[in-house]
């Protein structure tokens, strides 16, 4: 990642995060109990929101974003850990965590579908994988525009992919999801995703 942009995140976040991006967020992670992995914390502004899990663990591989995500950790109501780790690489043991939640991150994981293998390795049988991610539209204008666009948006914004098809990736992976709301075109999403296993 580059040095500048973990440092303008919050600031080029900050109006979509307050006017749209928060009120998902709450309704998302108000649904979450018991030991609690989060996929990419970034800065943080999950860390507020939860109110019902026993304790937090946040991954997060940018240490200028772990950082910043400080202030926001002293404003949780339960306790949070945030640890320096890859999605593709969790060091958890298996069925570690009855939920997992993923904001805006799955665009930036180098190996998606390594991430979502590792996922469902560390969440319990039944477990909940709760995301929030932009994703790849099928539109006749935005889904052409959003392949046009995406080699220099992945260079500007450190690896943010605009065409991935999260929701397959997901299922793919042997998740099954159980409610599916789209936002904004389309172009973001809401999953809640049980994960069936033996």
């Amino acid at each position: 990642m580059s040095k500048w942009f973990p440092k303008a995140y919050d600031w080029l976040m900050g109006p979509l995060e307050k006017k749209h991006f928060q009120h998902i967020r709450k309704s998302l992670i108000q649904k979450v109990n018991g030991d609690i992995l989060e996929i990419g914390s970034g800065t943080g502004f999950n860390f507020p929101l939860y109110e019902h899990a026993n304790r937090v663990i946040a991954v997060e591989p940018e240490p200028v974003m772990r950082q910043l995500s400080l202030p926001r950790l002293r404003q949780a109501h339960v306790p949070i850990e945030v640890i320096d780790a890859r999605a593709e690489n969790l060091p958890f043991q298996d069925n570690s965590f009855d939920s997992v939640v993923c904001t805006l991150v799955f665009c930036t994981i180098p190996d998606p579908h390594m991430g979502l293998e590792e996922i469902r390795r560390v969440c319990k049988p039944g477990g909940k994988l709760l995301m929030f991610e932009h994703v790849k539209v099928d539109h006749a204008v935005y889904g052409p525009l959003q392949e046009w666009v995406n080699p220099v948006w992945k260079k500007l914004c450190d690896g943010c992919h605009l065409n991935r098809r999260t929701i397959e990736f997901v299922q793919q992976a042997g998740f099954r999801i159980v409610n599916l709301q789209k936002f904004f075109k389309d172009i973001f999403i809401v999953m809640e995703v049980m994960n069936q296993k033996e």
